[in-house]
């Protein structure tokens, strides 16, 4: 049996790996015996920052990450792509009906035991056929974080993340607010409507006056208190919008309020800076502010996000928040098929292990998934192909310098170049997604092969 701690997107990803490989497992989630700061439900794989996987072509390097994963049977991605909302070019989920969908599918399946319980020591991984993923997630509870110190050392690492808030759709002015995507991009239900493009996102137009007014009210609102601030970075990816704010006056304008390949039809022309509200769920009557984590006081976000137009009388479902992520320094701690270089039988995953972003920590709990299966079955963990945006991932993490690292998202950057590439970055691309999908479906043929000959010596 194999146990893995943490039913988040990485713990619950590995676990379906796990036992699709005819291995039993035993999954460790503490809530809702244990709550945490911004969790709401004890439902596995719960959403708490965006609802949005990003991006889901295969020009994206997260799209490649996603059609990789679909191709190794991902459970997260099944589920996500059951319970997508429009969202332009992006795959976004109903965050409630994708947390019930993870849920049921593990509580369905034979070989999995749920147990709803804090762990607060590291299980023992001495037994190679015993193998143990850690994939508790940013919010690691103190008692296993310091547990992890302990065995990591001073490589243990921490970040303050931030949430976005998320608001009625009713009480957003439609006659203020405009729909579309950038450029006019027609979304899947036009194409197959034949009907024009009308766009994902909600658009709350900006002129300079407005803009300047709303800069001047941000910089200047009351943050919630944070410990341990000053020592503790901030995640370059995931900057609350009043920090980008404090850069300088264009700095949103050229982030998250940038307005360009929008037109707002009100006057014909493009809004000097815009504020994009996405869908969060199916029913499409919550929406959240694109790229707006925040740690402002929550009296505070009402006042100064009710400035911007369109979301004078907001009523807020959720007001942005801040919280710890935990994370480790995974070059020096990791290998390249997740598990620690001093303790093999020991897997970490999931943004735990130095990964950034939904699909990437979903992509880590899958590979050390399958890792800890070939552990227990008594074959040695395979990596997967550097060409491939799953194997590049790997890479990176256990390769990359340890001094000064941060999570990464999946870029192109990361996976090798061909010897001859073609001209252009749109076929660059495409060559790269082309061969990675071909070499990983020569990894799974003979990973498939590997595995029939373990059941066969186990028979």
């Amino acid at each position: 049996m194999i146990r893995i701690v943490g039913g988040g997107l990485a713990g619950t990803e590995a676990a379906w790996q796990v036992a699709r490989r005819g291995v039993p497992v035993a999954l460790h989630e503490m809530r809702p015996v244990r709550p945490t700061a911004v969790h709401r439900t004890g439902r596995l794989a719960e959403l708490v920052c965006s609802n949005s996987f990003r991006g889901d072509r295969l020009e994206n390097a997260v799209g490649l990450l996603k059609a990789e994963m679909r191709q190794l049977g991902s459970l997260v991605m099944r589920v996500a792509d059951a319970t997508r909302v429009p969202a332009g070019g992006a795959l976004a989920v109903d965050r409630e009906r994708f947390a019930a969908g993870m849920t049921e599918a593990l509580e369905d399946e034979p070989l999995v035991t749920i147990h709803r319980e804090e762990v607060t020591a590291i299980p023992a991984a001495d037994d190679p056929c015993r193998p143990v993923i850690i994939a508790t997630g940013p919010l690691t509870s103190e008692a296993l974080a310091e547990e992890l110190t302990a065995l990591v050392g001073h490589e243990q690492l921490y970040f303050f993340d931030a949430v976005s808030p998320i608001v009625h759709a009713d009480s957003i002015d439609a006659s203020i607010v405009f729909r579309a995507s950038r450029h006019g991009r027609q979304t899947a239900a036009d194409a197959e409507a034949g009907q024009a493009a009308t766009g994902d996102y909600l658009n709350c137009p900006l002129d300079a006056a407005q803009y300047a007014r709303f800069h001047e009210a941000l910089i200047g609102a009351e943050v919630a208190e944070l410990h341990d601030f000053d020592r503790t970075p901030f995640f370059e990816g995931c900057l609350p919008i009043e920090v980008m704010a404090h850069r300088g006056v264009d700095t949103l304008r050229f982030g998250p309020l940038k307005p360009v390949g929008l037109t707002d039809p009100a006057t014909g022309r493009r809004p000097y800076a815009v504020v994009q509200l996405r869908q969060d769920n199916l029913a499409a009557d919550h929406f959240s502010l694109v790229g707006f984590q925040t740690q402002l006081k929550w009296g505070e976000q009402a006042r100064v996000l009710r400035m911007v137009p369109g979301l004078e009388r907001a009523e807020f479902v959720r007001f942005g928040m801040i919280h710890r992520n935990t994370y480790i320094n995974a070059p020096s701690v990791l290998r390249e098929t997740w598990q620690m270089r001093s303790r093999p039988a020991l897997f970490l995953a999931g943004q735990l292990s130095g990964v950034e972003g939904y699909v990437e920590s979903a992509a880590s709990g899958l590979m050390a998934g399958l890792g800890a299966a070939a552990l227990a079955r008594g074959e040695a963990p395979r990596p997967l192909p550097r060409t491939t945006a799953l194997g590049a991932l790997a890479h990176y993490v256990s390769h990359a310098s340890p001094t000064n690292y941060q999570p990464t998202n999946i870029a192109f950057g990361l996976i090798p170049s061909e010897a001859r590439p073609p001209r252009g970055r749109a076929a660059r691309r495409e060559a790269l997604a082309r061969r990675a999908l071909a070499d990983l479906d020569a990894w799974r043929s003979a990973e498939e092969g590997a595995d029939g000959a373990a059941a066969a010596r186990v028979s």
